[in-house]
């Protein structure tokens, strides 16, 4: 059993794997795809690459545009890891850990998109599966978070109430 000084470890370890990895790939993509917003790049079979611009949040939800909406998801992308960082030193068991990691780093890194460049750099594109948004390595990491806790919360055994 792995203390919760080690599952927060994780969580912020994978937490910082996401943020490099999601920054790396969105470079790569920008170099090799700038300046053609909406182009489109066939990578195989149903996976393009198509570089696009999201003021909003996951999946180009809540689209603003404004300079305040910018630094507000900024911020509550802040908020959001902060308070996952707190959670992190008391997850009990590695999976959640993990979970929380994989959320933390998809926030940091879209934060660090909207920041740095005012809105966050989207560009898996795989519409051919009739999925309609053009999403990140960060959302995925975000989606993979949630879906793991939300399993845990659903399928996990429950310990016996005395």
């Amino acid at each position: 059993m792995t203390s919760p000084a080690r599952r927060a470890q994780i969580a912020y370890v994978l937490a910082l794997a996401v943020v490099v990895i999601d920054q790396i790939v969105k470079s790569w993509v920008v170099t090799r795809l700038a300046p053609g917003l909406g182009i489109t790049v066939p990578v195989w079979g149903p996976l393009r690459l198509t570089l696009v611009e999201n003021s909003g949040i996951s999946y180009g939800f809540f689209q603003s545009g404004s300079a305040w909406s910018r630094w507000a998801l900024a911020a509550f992308s802040l908020g959001v890891t902060v308070g996952l960082a707190i959670w992190a030193q008391s997850a009990d068991k590695v999976v959640i850990a993990a979970a929380i990691g994989l959320i933390m780093g998809g926030a940091l890194g879209n934060m660090i998109d909207r920041v740095a460049r005012g809105s966050v750099v989207d560009f898996i594109d795989v519409q051919a599966l009739h999925f309609p948004w053009v999403f990140n390595v960060a959302d995925s990491a975000i989606t993979v978070g949630i879906i793991v806790l939300l399993a845990d919360g659903l399928f996990a055994p429950k310990a016996r109430q005395a």
